[in-house]
């Protein structure tokens, strides 16, 4: 199934750290499940067949308390561990924003005076998550209390049926002996059990999860035998409609626009209007319920993925950038790029006397979800990445977002003129931008229309 996005519920990183702790929580299935569940049967089968050879009533009582072990025990693990699961978790949750916020705003609350009341709502949060877990760590215990108390009954059932049969001769002593160590060596094989039941409710839940994610229905998909990708034409919507499910009607409605190759568009209209959407409908992250997204005149649908995004590059507002270097997230765009070309882009946006004042340069990393970059450093990065591809058509989706006004139309005006013959639509609601294209359209009402001059559309 293509991972596009609008397949998915989660999204960034969130998705990928959801993917991967549940496929390593898979991974454990059969080293803390099957392989101790399968060895507690061999020695439950094998120790009540052994007992019973030597007595038949010992047999039937170590198959019993075997099975009390192995059937009981693991199930009060298995509820245990549920039930702490939905207590902590709110807790933990609650606790963790507490100390999020902290960590985030520590300077304002200590301008405004109110670190020790958010170390009050801290320590508050703490002590109610220990609690929770003060109350299931008792409710384990006695989980595990209960193998104990069933070996114990086992033990003496045994005796109460072995010692009559020592009396009457059927039975050697030393055999009752062995009897009852047998029952406790076999004993020490359902001791992993409880663990086992739990890493067996972590995986079904893991599993569920990944079903869940691997069942999304496909919003796209490539053709049997997909056409070849048209080296040139233009980029057109043609009486393109599409509505979410639930919402309220179309968000697009015959909507209609040409791009020619090289010709630069700005795409203008309230928030919610639809321009994201028209922006993933050329991008192939989603197919229209009506009309065609085409590149030079044939139907995207009738192409591959590949060859689609190969022409067409989308760069979100929300773009994803990479725990790795400034080099690496760029070279995603065009990974044969020299540092030349590279530091070329990075003039473009205004990054690269930043990059060079850098101990490590390129090779600096950005930390998690770009976390060691400003927001607006990780905007320009991901839109110097998609100007290093060789993408005809380029999608930016507000790509000045984060940035102040003059720095966003100096940057506007140094990306358009880098991409002199390169087709580009621009989503912006920043009409300071708009003098740097050559035609303006708004989306209203789910139509495009016409906006022109742009000068005239920037003084408005």
């Amino acid at each position: 199934m293509p991972l596009v996005p609008g397949s998915l519920q989660a999204t960034g990183g969130d998705l990928l750290s959801r993917f991967v702790a549940d496929v390593d929580s898979l991974m454990d299935l059969d080293l803390r499940f099957a392989i101790p569940a399968v060895v507690a049967l061999l020695v439950l089968a094998g120790a009540s067949l052994a007992a019973a050879i030597i007595l038949t009533s010992a047999g039937l009582v170590v198959l019993a308390a075997l099975g009390l072990s192995a059937l009981l025990v693991p199930w009060l693990a298995s509820l245990a561990f549920a039930r702490s699961a939905r207590r902590q978790a709110p807790a933990r949750a609650l606790l963790t924003s507490e100390l999020v916020e902290a960590l985030d705003g520590a300077v304002e609350l200590a301008l405004a005076g109110r670190s020790l009341d958010q170390a009050g709502r801290i320590a508050a949060g703490d002590e109610a998550l220990a609690r929770v877990a003060r109350s299931d760590a008792l409710a384990s215990a006695a989980t595990a209390a209960a193998g104990g108390v069933i070996a114990a009954a086992g033990v003496i059932a045994l005796l109460l049926v072995g010692i009559p049969a020592v009396r009457s001769g059927a039975l050697p002593g030393v055999l009752l002996a062995a009897l009852v160590f047998l029952l406790l060596a076999a004993q020490e094989s359902m001791q992993p059990l409880p663990m086992a039941a739990r890493a067996l409710r972590r995986c079904s839940s893991a599993a569920s999860r990944l079903q869940e994610l691997s069942g999304a229905r496909d919003v796209v998909a490539d053709p049997p035998r997909p056409a070849e990708t048209p080296a040139g034409g233009a980029l057109t919507l043609d009486g393109v409609g599409y509505a979410y499910p639930g919402g309220e009607g179309r968000v697009l409605d015959h909507a209609r626009l040409i791009i020619e190759p090289g010709e630069h568009v700005a795409l203008i209209g309230d928030s919610g209007a639809g321009k994201s959407t028209i922006a993933e409908l050329l991008a192939r992250f989603r197919d229209p319920q009506a009309g065609s997204v085409a590149i030079g005149g044939v139907d995207v649908r009738e192409l591959s993925q590949e060859g689609v995004r190969a022409a067409v590059l989308l760069c979100s507002q929300d773009c994803h950038v990479f725990n790795t270097s400034i080099r690496e997230n760029l070279l995603l765009g065009a990974r044969g790029a020299s540092d030349g070309r590279v530091h070329e882009v990075l003039g473009a946006v205004e990054l690269d006397q930043w990059v060079r004042s850098l101990p490590l340069g390129l090779d600096t990393l950005v930390g998690q979800d770009g976390e060691l970059v400003s927001g607006g450093q990780r905007t320009r990065i991901a839109l110097a990445r998609a100007l290093l591809s060789e993408a005809r058509f380029l999608v930016l989706d507000e790509p000045t977002a984060h940035l102040d006004g003059p720095l966003a139309r100096r940057v506007m005006r140094s990306v358009m003129g880098l991409c002199a013959g390169r087709a580009v639509l621009a989503i912006t609601h920043d009409p300071e931008l708009l003098g740097e294209f050559g035609r303006v359209v708004r989306l209203h009402g789910g139509v495009i229309g016409e906006v022109q001059p742009p000068a005239a559309s920037a003084a408005a």
